[in-house]
């Protein structure tokens, strides 16, 4: 059986976790405190950087109305 890898923080946790960064709190300290990599944390920033609630609920309906689409695209094409 194939098990699918879920994430660990929800996208509003990462939003506080990169908001922590925004103090004077060093970017190696904060990952140490919630167990993630350096790599990780500047991953989000790129992505969910300058993100609020309003905007991260707006990119969750985009991506949700992006997947459906494509799977009526592949739907059609098959």
């Amino acid at each position: 059986m194939i098990q699918i890898k879920t994430a660990r923080y929800l996208d509003s946790q990462i939003i506080s976790i990169l908001r922590g960064s925004e103090t004077d709190t060093p970017v190696p300290e904060l990952c140490r405190e919630h167990c993630i990599s350096n790599a990780s944390f500047y991953k989000w920033r790129a992505k969910y950087g300058g993100m609020d609630a309003s905007l991260l609920g707006r990119m969750t309906e985009l991506e949700a109305e992006n997947n459906r689409l494509n799977e009526m695209y592949a739907d059609v094409w098959l």
